[in-house]
């Protein structure tokens, strides 16, 4: 993902530019970006709960369900709406990883009306800051200023973020535990970034998904509202089962600090 905030302004030159520089090193952060780091996979978070607890989320229990989860990083945008109508129509819930300057600042129903439609809201940072690069009281600000946001207008305070780029350590882990926050990562990436081609979206992701899977889509793009039917779709034909992060966790509970990755 690029630097996106401070190029909203001309989103036609400057935005899409960096986007492909930066985006197509977030593509290899699954792989390499976090090697020498721990990570938790949904279904360690599931057994450590044991099992005899029941699922604590919803109705869906992905310890027998074949459960994969959708979800939509640095919005709301102009597309999100629409996105939130494809959703309620489809009966799918996702996981919205919000953007704090110029996205949730600009479009505060948004983020009210994804709260109230049963979506999971949490935090891609405010200004999409790389977490690695700045001071711990940089990233305490990064972290704070969304989660305060998010909070005065859906009265719950986030427990997920996930850092821009994919890019943790052990300073970044740290002041997230402090501030109760657990860092989420991805399976599936469908380079949404470098192609308003919704079909060849689709494909990517469909090739791409597994159980226990975490999908990172980006509404922000014009391709990617368009492929989300035909997702949805296909893979309830496969037999998926579309849960939010808390529910693939559940009856396991995301753990402030740590960072999960299927």
């Amino acid at each position: 993902m690029p630097s996106l905030t401070r190029k909203m302004k001309r989103p036609a030159t400057r935005f899409r530019a960096a986007a492909a520089i930066s985006a197509a090193v977030a593509l290899t952060l699954p792989l390499t970006g976090c090697t020498s780091m721990k990570t938790t996979a949904p279904s360690a978070a599931r057994a450590q709960a044991g099992a005899a607890v029941r699922a604590a989320f919803g109705t869906v229990d992905c310890r027998r369900a074949k459960c994969i989860a959708l979800t939509f990083d640095a919005g709301p945008s102009e597309h999100s709406a629409r996105l939130l109508d494809i959703l309620k129509e489809k009966k799918v819930q996702a996981t919205f990883f919000l953007l704090g300057k110029r996205h949730i600042e600009k479009y505060p129903e948004l983020v009210r009306r994804m709260a109230d439609e049963g979506h999971e809201v949490a935090s891609h940072t405010w200004d999409h800051k790389i977490l690695t690069r700045i001071s711990p009281a940089e990233i305490r600000e990064e972290l704070r200023r969304p989660n305060e946001e998010i909070e005065r207008l859906t009265g719950h305070k986030p427990t997920l973020m996930r850092p821009p780029q994919g890019r943790t350590n052990g300073t970044v882990q740290k002041i997230a535990r402090e501030q109760g926050l657990a860092e989420i990562l991805w399976s599936v990436t469908a380079k949404d970034y470098r192609t308003n081609d919704s079909g060849l979206i689709r494909e990517r992701v469909l090739q791409q998904s597994s159980r226990d899977g975490i999908i990172l889509l980006h509404d922000l793009y014009p391709g990617t509202v368009p492929a989300v039917p035909g997702i949805i779709d296909a893979l309830k034909e496969r037999g998926y089962v579309f849960v939010t992060v808390p529910q693939l966790l559940a009856p396991g509970k995301a753990e402030p600090g740590t960072v999960y990755r299927p």
